[in-house]
């Protein structure tokens, strides 16, 4: 039998796989991905997926572009390598001569090897959690141009679809993810926490401007639907009661500003010079008014949290100086990645005693440092480090596609950087993987802009 070879016009729509993986991925994560808690029914279902991907990519997926993605892979490999470590078994006498350790010691019973970490099942599965951030960065680094292109419209596509369900909660329809551990009655969208969801959605009011001016011919119709999303995204930072999201939300429009301030310069430069100011005075009353109707209408929780706060009443705040003591307590080792919860309810004053509990250090920074004392807290300077040279070396390059793309996703990496000084955004495998693309669109966009170093 003979058969007849595919013609030119049939083998150019052959599936494009890293795109199909990258879009499996972000639907499964938009399900089932914002739970930060080891326990959350989303965390099998996420990790399953997550291997699923990473698999199908080894084994059918093209070839790796390592060299665009190396900085990723690098800190990512030194993520990995923190939790094996602290879960190496070490004999008596050296796990006993860490700091904190003498609380594990049980009267009349042997002493035996254990690891470095206090909480191996919580170490363990910090480890497990790395799955999600490992196969994101393997189908970036086989992805293509296009891949890269088509992020933009996946990451401000799975907003808006969760933003539109955060809405649906607000309006008192009581939707709850049995993936999640959600609170009911919590304007939180696909996430447990409130405070996530509104990062999410603060990077919307990012995304959306940066997607309208990606493709000048679709400009005249990108353009209203990226400032109507940015209306509707601010809004609905509003209704999710989140004080620290009226804050990122307000910093994701300065940057949005720098991205495409030049562009819509450039755009408007035939025009008279009055148009660039009255759109922008036009764009802050619409926002501004928007925010106004829906405080005086006592739409804007967050605004109404904001104003009931007080200091002392803030847990986070009354928990601060006993976090800042386990801190000094554990270092230098560290008293294991995952366990702040256990490790807390050791040292949880009689004061801090209530029906709920604290489950997190409530600031990052200081998280990973309890959590990782000396080697955490230089990975995560060594991160910052990185991203802010490379954000200085995408801001100043002449601005092509790469480095338009390199630009957001340096401002991406630092809206989660200043939602991670109040909470803990990054432990949530949506924002694991998000972390991922941003780091690696600016890694790309950084190799660009070492060839094209003239000032935009």
């Amino acid at each position: 039998m003979v058969h007849s070879r595919p013609s030119a016009r049939q083998s150019a729509f052959r599936p494009d796989l890293p795109l199909v993986l990258a879009l499996a991925l972000m639907a499964l994560l938009w399900i089932a991905g914002g739970a930060s808690m080891g326990d959350a029914m989303g965390q099998v279902v996420v990790r399953a997926g997550a291997w699923a991907v990473l698999i199908a990519a080894i084994l059918a997926g093209p070839r790796p572009a390592v060299a665009m993605v190396r900085p990723v892979l690098f800190l990512l490999i030194a993520a990995i390598a923190l939790p094996l470590v602290q879960l190496i078994p070490l004999p008596p006498a050296w796990w006993q001569a860490l700091p904190g350790r003498a609380i594990l010691l049980i009267p009349g019973e042997p002493v035996s090897w254990r690891p470095w970490t206090m909480t191996p099942g919580a170490t363990r599965n910090a480890l497990a959690s790395l799955i999600v951030p490992a196969a994101t960065l393997a189908v970036l680094a086989q992805g293509n141009d296009r891949v890269f292109r088509w992020l933009p419209t996946i990451l401000l596509a799975m907003i808006a679809a969760a933003m539109l369900l955060g809405l649906l909660q607000f309006s008192g329809a009581g939707f709850n993810s049995p993936l999640l551990n959600d609170t009911p009655g919590v304007v939180s969208s696909i996430f447990a926490n409130r405070n996530h969801f509104a990062l999410f959605v603060a990077m919307g009011c990012l995304i959306a401007p940066a997607w309208a001016f990606m493709d000048r011919e679709a400009l005249r119709w990108r353009g209203p639907i990226a400032a109507g999303l940015v209306v509707l995204f601010v809004l609905t930072i509003l209704a999710t009661g989140s004080r620290s999201g009226m804050l990122l939300g307000a910093a994701a429009l300065a940057l949005a500003l720098g991205l495409v301030g030049k562009r819509l310069r450039r755009r408007l430069a035939r025009a008279p010079r009055w148009v660039l100011p009255t759109l922008i005075l036009a764009a802050v009353v619409v926002i501004g008014g928007a925010v106004a109707l829906s405080f005086a209408a006592d739409r804007a929780d967050s605004i109404n949290r904001l104003i009931a706060l007080e200091t002392g009443e803030d847990m986070r705040s009354r928990a601060r100086p006993t976090v800042l003591a386990m801190i000094a307590l554990y270092m230098p080792f560290g008293s294991g990645l995952g366990g702040f919860d256990p490790v807390f309810r050791i040292h949880e004053p009689f004061a801090l005693l209530k029906p709920t509990y604290f489950n997190q250090a409530h600031n990052d920074f200081l998280g990973i440092t309890l959590d990782a004392g000396i080697a955490g807290a230089a990975l995560l300077a060594a991160g910052v480090i990185w991203w802010l040279v490379a954000s200085i070396r995408v801001w100043r390059a002449h601005a092509d596609e790469a480095v338009q793309l390199a630009r957001l996703g340096s401002a991406l990496i630092l809206l989660v950087l200043l939602a991670s000084a109040t909470d803990y955004p990054a432990r949530t495998p949506t924002m694991m993987a998000i972390l991922v693309v941003a780091g690696v669109l600016l890694a790309r966009g950084g190799r660009a802009s070492d060839s094209a170093a003239l000032p935009s």
